[in-house]
């Protein structure tokens, strides 16, 4: 919802403070490994049970989270590597925010409580793995009630109180539920239309941006990936290549091979 909603008004407000940082020298990938440590420690304190200092931690979490991207772009760094690495280390701070719940309700004597918060990892990296299969496929696929920011929120309220803690749980876990319920609803109804002529075109679209990206870059840099590409991912490519043809534009375009980034 909020990448659907808020992105572009959120994003038009944090690029001077990206551009801020960029200049104070702040990288992107020091914000997303950072973030991954206070991450960390907010699982310890959630924990242990100090809620109020979880809530300070778990805001430190979401602005790194919330600026590693303005300063990517800003500092001229965005890429697929920083993408996937952004990407992998938000599915780790997701798993340790949710081990620390189950910790806390272990020490707290709620054995079987703990399933919440297991339950809620698992439906948590559905909703990713829906996400990433289908903009392979070439079908768009954000959206949703409860994505990341909202979990966020959403444990942030949890952790206002002992008593409130299991409640909101509870209601998180349904609601992510409906999100991945209805994600497979929307991908499905997709994928099943007769006309797919949107997802060639989508999926050309990111071949041809993918090319012009290469294109782009030095040409020490294009021998130098040429001579540490290993043989099979050599072999891979001559036959990407071989396969393609041309568009009424002039442009290349992959016949197969194809492949997309995603985001959690």
């Amino acid at each position: 919802m909020f990448d659907g909603r808020w992105r572009g008004a959120v994003d038009a407000r944090t690029a001077p403070i990206g551009s801020w940082l960029t200049r104070h020298g702040i990288t992107a990938d020091v914000l997303t490994a950072t973030g991954l440590v206070s991450a960390a420690a907010t699982a310890v304190a959630i924990g242990a049970g100090y809620f109020l200092l979880a809530i300070f931690l778990l805001t430190l979490t979401g602005a790194h989270d919330l600026f590693d991207g303005p300063v990517a772009k800003a500092s001229g760094t965005a890429s697929i590597r920083g993408a996937f690495f952004d990407s992998v280390t938000d599915r780790v701070a997701d798993a340790l925010l949710m081990g620390g719940c189950a910790w806390y309700l272990i020490s707290a004597n709620e054995g079987r409580l703990i399933m919440i918060p297991l339950a809620i990892m698992a439906v948590t990296a559905l909703i990713s793995y829906e996400r990433a299969k289908a903009e392979t496929l070439g079908i768009p696929a954000k959206g949703g009630l409860m994505e990341r920011a909202e979990r966020m929120i959403l444990l942030g309220v949890a952790l206002l109180g002992h008593a409130v803690f299991v409640p909101v749980l509870i209601i998180m876990l349904a609601l992510t539920s409906l999100t991945a319920a209805g994600r497979f609803v929307r991908i499905w109804q997709a994928a099943s239309a007769p006309d797919q002529k949107w997802a060639i075109k989508r999926r050309n679209e990111l071949s041809e941006a993918r090319l012009r990206e290469w294109r782009n870059r030095p040409g020490a840099t294009r021998r130098r990936e040429r001579r540490t590409t290993p043989p099979a991912w050599r072999s891979r490519i001559a036959r990407e290549r071989s396969d393609t043809m041309a568009t009424p534009s002039g442009r290349w375009t992959w016949r197969r091979g194809e492949s997309s980034r995603s985001q959690q």
